[in-house]
């Protein structure tokens, strides 16, 4: 049965790595519901999340795959119940839309949100949340007459303490004693 998984995926930052990392969902036949990529809080070392809804299975199987590629350090996967995440989305509307007393403000202080920039023709209203909280904004703004939307990827963290750097020293006593022998 397909769930929703979020893959950790951790690397050097080479060009054209993306592509292939890419290639490997493609081959699958996995859609790709989300991707981010950043540094890391280990210096050179940097971060894609993966969003995919698939069978375990499946991802474990992809998982494997990734990990196979010479600059990856690991991939973890997870389900939701194991992660903390966030998106942020932005919405860009006529400034006539605050000015014109339909209740904007108060639409947004409920919704958690913020006048990010307020220009001569426009604002850009900043929400951050799950991607269901983000697009029933869209929906309760959409009578105020949206010029633009974007949603980021999801950014997420497992919920356990370990970190980065105590996976890249385990592994790295797993690499050694594998040399030993």
């Amino acid at each position: 049965m397909k769930e929703e998984f979020t893959i950790s995926i951790f690397t050097e930052n080479h060009i054209g790595l993306l592509n292939r990392v890419s290639i490997i969902f493609t081959r699958r036949h996995i859609n790709i519901e989300s991707i981010t990529a950043s540094e890391s809080e280990v210096p050179g070392i940097y971060r894609y999340t993966v969003v995919v809804n698939e069978t375990r299975e499946q991802v474990e199987k992809v998982v494997k795959q990734i990990e196979k590629q010479v600059e990856i350090f690991c991939a973890f996967y997870h389900r939701t119940e194991e992660i903390v995440y966030q998106e942020i989305a932005l919405y860009k509307l006529p400034t006539a839309a605050i000015s014109n007393g339909l209740g904007l403000e108060k639409l947004i202080r409920d919704n958690n949100a913020r006048i990010l920039s307020l220009e001569g023709e426009f604002i850009v209203i900043e929400k951050t949340g799950h991607k269901e909280e983000t697009q029933e904004l869209l929906k309760k703004l959409q009578p105020f007459n949206v010029l633009e939307f974007v949603r980021s990827g999801r950014v997420a963290m497992i919920k356990q303490k370990e970190n980065l750097t105590h996976t890249l020293v385990e592994l790295e006593k797993t690499h050694h004693s594998e040399y030993k022998n």
